[in-house]
């Protein structure tokens, strides 16, 4: 099976998320999105697909989120695209869908 997991190396549910994958034998594709930011139009449609809204996949606890307590969606899509650490982690993606793996196990349910 084929996954693609949106990934930041240094943060410890993302790496157990892609070692659950690597374990069940996925083909992952990992996007180190801190690296190769994903688009405002790409957050869309990932969260979209992983029926997310953008204030559910904020990482609230970062200082960039601070102004965005009361923001629209679209304000935090923004955000996201001009700050991609505010993009909760990690997210994962099959063929049978798309979920923030938070806790990793969660990524059992698209396997």
């Amino acid at each position: 099976m084929k996954a693609t997991i949106y990934h930041n190396p240094r943060c410890s549910k993302s790496r157990a998320a892609l070692t659950l994958l690597t374990d069940a034998g996925a083909d992952v594709t990992v996007i180190e999105y801190l690296k190769t930011p994903p688009t405002r139009a790409e957050l869309a449609d990932l969260f979209n697909r992983a029926n997310l809204s953008p204030r559910e996949a904020l990482r609230t606890g970062e200082t960039e989120a601070k102004p965005l307590k009361n923001a629209t969606d679209a304000a935090i899509l923004d955000a996201m695209a001009e700050h991609p650490i505010l993009i909760e982690r990690p997210i994962v993606e099959t063929s049978r869908g798309s979920v923030l793996a938070r806790p990793p196990e969660r990524v059992h349910e698209i396997l």
